[in-house]
């Protein structure tokens, strides 16, 4: 096993069928059953164990899991492409692994968030106002309607249409499932109004149903809405926003989210924090109807017998309600690690995660208490800012000694500047690591500066965000850094990753855990004082 923790990284995260201890096959083999937390520190194996898991859940229950689906959350597209070759070396190649956004197809991502508006779209609060939104789309006529119809005219009442508004609401528990009823209600209301009783509804159709006055009437009554024409037209408006979070958000909360509002849906774009909002909106409007008014089965939201999530500690309460919403039977594997949480919405403990999550089960907290990949004299270091983070928490027991101790440079010592500094110290570890994989670790607004540096000096390298780990250096901003391992690492400027980063000391803690073999920790500023030795 020690041979096997000391051989080079490949960049991809490889299978421990040859290495795997009693603690993590304990796990694997757990009962399907209910909702399973694995709570590990860095480098105890908790992502790939729950990976085997999950080959050995679909080898054992082939039926009907195969039919059901297993589905493989992580946190970001880096790390996708870091484990996706442990499954189909264990032989499962139809698992999906997905990022959450991708369980919201047909939406275009790239916006940012202020972190009030990152905080206020991750609380369960947030569901109360998509719910109230909709419920403010569904509008009973201002004035009365008169249309013109035959020889005459067909009127209906603004108090009609009032009452069928209200009758929808009971009558239906997703909005664009109501529509084509409300608009069979209205025509027959306007027949009704017609002096001679018994007008054919096909004919009323035909008539009243291209007339623009009718169009804007249904629009105004009941559109038919996606989520993302909802959260467009919902954050573009004050009025909306007010009047869909009064009494549920306070004002500075609402008013985080206003942004201006795309005249062109297909323009419009969305944040990661949004992505559970367009789920938790699906979820109240359902799908649009075909052109016969159904609603076809196909475009609902898909739903697994087994769920994997990585790095759960992240999601936010709505993200794990979207998660909840796809699981067939409540089967879960869900991993991470409360040190490690540094989303909007950080958990203070497992069960302020499990509240979320199915329940029709006994839900079960395990942890793996041994760490094998991090060098003893590289975890004491991060111990420290570990305790600082989160003075609570046990960290893993290291089962190796490294053959060296992390090495921190102070850049103003050496009088060159941090990216010389960086530069210097990033050579030297891949002459120390010839064979290995190397990070630079680095801040995520330095991600290009200390690119082009390592350029000028002559050093091949790629950017996680564009190459994941493909090459033997990457610059990696700490943002995407959770869940790698690398046999050499460079953290650039801690001070900065502790005030940049929402949760910094927590994300301090993340990157100063990912090297198997040698750690430099460059910087200019003062270190984090729980970092001083």
């Amino acid at each position: 096993m020690l041979a096997a923790l000391q051989r080079g990284r490949t960049g991809q995260l490889g299978d421990i069928v040859a290495t795997i201890q009693s603690e993590q096959d304990e796990i694997i083999r757990s009962p399907q059953a209910g909702v399973l937390v694995v709570q590990g520190g860095p480098g105890t194996g908790k992502t790939v164990v729950a990976l085997h898991r999950a080959a050995y859940l679909l080898y054992t229950f082939r039926f009907p899991l195969e039919a059901q689906g297993v589905l493989v959350i992580g946190p970001n597209r880096v790390f996708l492409r870091y484990i996706e070759r442990v499954l189909p070396s264990l032989g499962e190649a139809g698992v999906q692994q997905v990022v959450l956004s991708d369980l919201v197809p047909s939406v275009t991502y790239g916006a940012r968030d202020v972190v009030l508006a990152a905080r206020v779209k991750g609380d369960m609060r947030m569901s109360k106002v998509i719910t109230k939104a909709v419920s403010d789309r569904e509008r009973p006529l201002r004035d009365n309607l008169q249309l013109p119809f035959r020889s005459g005219y067909v009127r209906l009442s603004a108090q009609d249409a009032a009452n069928i508004v209200r009758q929808g609401r009971r009558r239906f528990r997703r909005h664009n499932a109501a529509r084509k009823w409300v608009e069979t209600e209205v025509l027959q209301a306007l027949g009704a109004s017609w002096r001679d009783p018994g007008v054919p509804l096909s004919e009323l159709k035909d008539s009243l149903r291209p007339l623009p006055e009718f169009r804007i009437a249904m629009e105004r009554m009941w559109p038919l809405l996606t989520p993302a024409q909802l959260l467009n037209d919902l954050y573009g408006s004050k009025a909306l926003l007010r009047l869909a979070a009064e009494n549920i958000l306070s004002e500075a909360e609402y008013t985080s989210l206003y942004r201006e509002r795309t005249q062109d849906i297909e323009s419009a774009r969305f944040s990661e924090h949004d992505v559970a909002v367009l789920d938790d909106a699906f979820e109240v409007l359902g799908p649009l109807p075909g052109k016969n008014g159904k609603i076809d089965e196909s475009d609902e939201i898909r739903t697994y017998g087994h769920i994997v999530i990585d790095e759960v500690q992240d999601l936010t309460p709505m993200q794990l309600q979207m998660v909840s919403r796809r699981s067939l039977n409540g089967s879960m594997t869900i991993v991470g690690d409360m040190a490690q949480a540094t989303g909007a919405l950080a958990p203070e403990s497992w069960a302020d995660v499990l509240r979320h999550l199915p329940d029709r089960k006994e839900q079960r907290v395990v942890g793996l208490s041994v760490g094998y990949r991090i060098p003893a004299q590289i975890m004491e270091l991060a111990d420290k800012v570990m305790h600082a983070a989160a003075p609570g928490l046990r960290s893993p027991q290291s089962v190796r000694e490294g053959d060296a101790g992390p090495r921190i440079v102070n850049a103003a010592q050496s009088g060159g500047t941090l990216l010389d500094a960086v530069t210097q110290e990033t050579k030297a570890l891949i002459e120390e690591l010839p064979a290995g994989n190397v990070a630079v670790v680095c801040p995520d607004n330095m991600v290009s500066a200390v690119s082009d540096a390592l350029s000028a000096a002559g050093l091949s390298h790629g950017k996680a965000a564009n190459t994941a780990l493909d090459t033997g250096l990457t610059v990696v901003p700490v943002s995407l850094v959770k869940g790698l391992e690398l046999d050499g690492v460079v953290v650039v400027e801690p001070q900065d990753i502790v005030e940049i980063e929402t949760m910094g000391l927590r994300a301090l803690y993340v990157a100063l855990t990912r090297p198997t073999q040698r750690l430099t920790v460059v910087h200019r500023r003062p270190l984090p004082p729980c970092m001083v030795y």
